[in-house]
């Protein structure tokens, strides 16, 4: 069986949170464990730890497994718009929702790395900046996200970053070692691409900020604006099909995908100098 080793999060912190505890003492009550409950929910042991533990945003389906398996009478259906509302903001929770059902994403970033490419600490450090009421919450939001890599059909990625998103080592060294490897290896998986753009590059198509570009089996593509405020998604095709033009201008002046992993590399190397 296995260990239950995440902390037990304070249920007075956050609706994320108090999930978690209501998971943990539900089950207890019942003398399930993780791994029992995880079979009955049609989920891991992992993910129930981490749900628990306030490290994962439950999904809607889990929720009502949960309730299944447990039979508490939709208590964690109920829950669960509220953990929602509190752990994406309302202005970026659609575009979540988007990203949730995309087949194809297309991302350039000018001054971080992309959420789904940030390892925990790196999110962590990131958002820390803000000194954000609830950023366990946020931290738990953006690693929840990620979990599209982990669908039997995985979505086409393809990330472009400026080469001085690699030179601004949020978090310190340890941090962005953790984070170069960690791109290393997303970069090797056949269904993703990253690419830098030298900061020999002075001027393109993204100097006006990041944007992402969502595709879909059915359905227009969509074009998501990011900014300092509210970020803004557009769905009126005339300004994706722009978004679309950028990014293939974006494409034709970064380094190849082996170009820019070595380039990634040779930063991760200067962190030992």
């Amino acid at each position: 069986m296995a260990v239950e080793t995440d902390p037990a999060p304070d249920p007075t912190k956050s609706l994320l949170a108090f999930f978690g505890t209501e998971l943990a003492r539900i089950r207890t009550k019942l003398g399930l464990s993780q791994e029992q409950t995880a079979r009955l929910a049609h989920t891991t042991q992992s993910m129930i730890s981490k749900v628990e533990a306030a490290k994962r945003v439950p999904s809607l389906d889990l929720a009502r497994d949960l309730d299944l398996a447990l039979k508490t009478d939709g208590h964690f259906a109920r829950l669960h718009p509220l953990v929602i509302r509190y752990a994406y903001p309302s202005w970026f929770l659609p575009f979540v929702e988007l990203e949730g059902d995309a087949t194809s994403i297309q991302s350039f970033q000018n001054q971080v790395f992309h959420g789904l490419l940030q390892t925990e600490a790196y999110a962590r450090a990131m958002l820390l900046t803000v000194r954000p009421d609830n950023l366990d919450d946020l931290v738990a939001a953006r690693m929840t996200r990620q979990e599209i890599f982990e669908r039997e059909e995985r979505p086409r990625t393809w990330f472009i970053v400026d080469e001085y998103v690699l030179m601004r080592h949020i978090g310190g060294e340890a941090v962005m070692r953790a984070q170069f490897e960690h791109l290393l290896a997303a970069g090797q998986h056949p269904r993703t691409v990253i690419q830098v753009i030298p900061r020999t590059v002075v001027a393109h198509p993204g100097l006006a900020g990041p944007f992402t570009v969502l595709g879909f089996d059915e359905g227009p593509d969509v074009l998501h604006v990011d900014g300092f405020s509210p970020g803004r998604t557009a769905l009126g095709q005339d300004e994706v099909t722009e978004g679309i033009r950028a990014y293939d201008l974006l494409r034709a002046v970064a380094l190849s995908p082996d170009a820019s992993a070595e380039l990634i590399r040779r930063h991760l190397k200067e962190l030992d100098t």
